[in-house]
């Protein structure tokens, strides 16, 4: 077991901690950059891992990598890394601004090898994090147990792991077994055999949930899925080109100058461009696979909109869900043997954000402009970055990659402000 030692410890390799180091290299302060660390529990990067199914895109234009709003120059971007895997030609040939989710995946990957000073270590579970306080009883750092025993210490943390799984309450009480929630679907779904006829129920009326539903035709071929929702029918994503200008990193200040109550508002109407929605080719084509099955005479799927879930338990075997049709109040059960979960994230403060807030006696986590968490009478010389949580403050794009080249250049600029402050009190 040993202690390590670094200026900033970002916990999680994914997009918003490696836009966060391509933006210290590029900074210009070499000695910043050689004492940055990352975390990443996996042996590997991956985006979105248990989601990269063969046809999956992303929603997001790829001009919206970790770095071209920010640097349209640097060697870290997108086209950059196309260029040196050679399929640059084939990918501007296909015309189109969205990526197939994997390859933007093997993007971070990339980006991750590519780096010349920032690490990034891999099989670096953090099991503990907790504030390292000085005399005062001022934040003076923060330490982080890692699943190997292993310590570090660090002057400023930033959190970028993404939310928690939202499991319902309802469903709470299943085997595990029988629930996989999309956040684990391609590896808990590899481990089911696929050599046995399976009634599966996919939850929700979102992009995740109708990813499952298509493939999980595939991946388990004897199945017959059915995708229960609340809504009357699958809905596009909004993307109005007017409204996606609330998705620029320039509005990021103007929400954030907002009345709170504006605030509320504004994310209440822009629900529907990132949440309980589906990207309108995917649409397309899931309505598609479904025609084709009634015109082929072979009808393997079914879709129950307006329904809810009212009910769960395992029965003799099998899985029982109670299901309420909104429109009647009628109450009937339907039996199944996988529930798949497409039903989001917490949207509360990710549980180690939440713990390391009641160590420090902070009753409601709120971030600066910058995005460092406000530490009331904790503040010291440690500090404290959250990304990706910050939608009631920084507007709806903050867990999306919209936003992460210019909020990497935000974060980072603090970073090196708060060194020179100190610096300068420290020379008096």
């Amino acid at each position: 077991m040993t202690n390590h030692e670094v200026e900033v410890l970002a916990i999680g390799a994914g997009p918003s901690n490696l836009a966060l180091a391509v933006a210290i290299e590029e900074s210009g302060s070499a000695g910043l950059a050689a004492n940055t660390l990352i975390l990443e529990q996996y042996p590997d990067v991956k985006w979105q891992r248990n989601l990269l199914l063969p046809f999956a895109r992303s929603q997001v234009s790829f001009l919206k990598d970790l770095v071209t709003l920010r640097n349209p120059q640097s060697r870290f971007s997108f086209l950059a890394f196309l260029h040196q895997q050679g399929r640059l030609d084939e990918f501007v040939n296909l015309g189109t601004f969205n990526p197939y989710r994997r390859e933007l995946s093997d993007y971070l990957q990339w980006v991750a090898n590519s780096l010349d000073h920032v690490r990034v270590r891999h099989n670096a579970a953090a099991t503990s994090v907790a504030p390292r306080l000085a005399d005062d009883g001022t934040v003076a750092g923060w330490r982080v147990t890692l699943a190997d025993g292993d310590t570090v210490d660090a002057r400023d943390l930033v959190v970028g792991t993404g939310r928690d799984a939202h499991v319902p309450e309802v469903f709470a009480g299943l085997p595990q077994d029988r629930v996989i929630h999309s956040s684990q679907y391609a590896t808990r779904i590899a481990r089911h055999p696929v050599d046995r006829p399976t009634r599966v129920v996919v939850i929700g009326a979102a992009q995740s949930a109708a990813e499952m539903f298509v493939a999980v035709h595939d991946d388990l071929p004897l199945s017959t899925p059915t995708l229960v929702h609340r809504s009357i029918g699958l809905m596009n994503y909004q993307t109005s080109k007017f409204v996606n200008e609330l998705f620029f990193p320039s509005f990021v200040d103007e929400f954030h100058g907002t009345d709170p109550a504006a605030r509320k508002q504004i994310l209440d109407e822009l629900r529907l461009t990132n949440y309980a929605g589906l990207a309108a080719p995917f649409l397309d084509d899931t309505y598609a696979m479904l025609y084709r099955q009634k015109l082929d005479g072979t009808p393997r799927s079914a879709v129950r909109p307006m329904t809810e879930v009212v009910g769960a338990r395992e029965e003799e075997g099998e899985v029982v869900l109670e299901l309420r049709d909104r429109r009647t109040g009628k109450v009937e059960p339907l039996r199944c043997d996988l529930v798949l979960l497409g039903t989001g994230y917490d949207q509360r403060m990710p549980a180690m954000v939440r713990h390391l807030a009641g160590q420090l006696g902070i009753e409601e986590v709120g971030v600066n402009r910058r995005y460092r968490v406000e530490l009331g009478t904790g503040a010291g010389r440690g500090g404290l970055y959250l990304q990706g949580f910050n939608e009631a403050t920084h507007g709806i794009s903050d867990s999306l990659l919209s936003v992460l080249a210019q909020r990497s250049h935000e974060i980072t600029t603090d970073l090196l402000d708060r060194r020179s402050v100190a610096a300068t009190i420290g020379g008096n």
